[in-house]
């Protein structure tokens, strides 16, 4: 038996990649969505951090938070702030 030829190999590690990035083209774009949407949470907390420090309301600027805006979005900042809030 005869080993397969380099193009070969890579046609066939080619064919492979696209089957899994079809299969999971739907999990990656979510996930892709969910950490543009947690760059901008933070980047929000970022900005409320600097003007909460004037009217006396802070929160943590951090990925968890992040993640909770990114997910839930604007309800979620209340969420937070409720939170905040009810641990004082």
């Amino acid at each position: 038996m005869t080993p397969l030829p380099d193009y070969t190999a890579w046609g066939l590690a080619c064919l492979l990649l696209c089957a899994a990035l079809l299969l999971l083209h739907r999990p990656l774009a979510q996930l892709i969505r969910l950490i543009l949407r947690s760059s901008v949470g933070l980047a929000a907390l970022a900005l409320f951090a600097q003007i909460g420090s004037f009217t006396g309301v802070t929160l943590g600027v951090n990925l968890v938070n992040a993640l909770v805006l990114g997910i839930l979005g604007v309800p979620g900042f209340g969420l937070l702030l409720m939170v905040q809030w009810a641990l004082r």
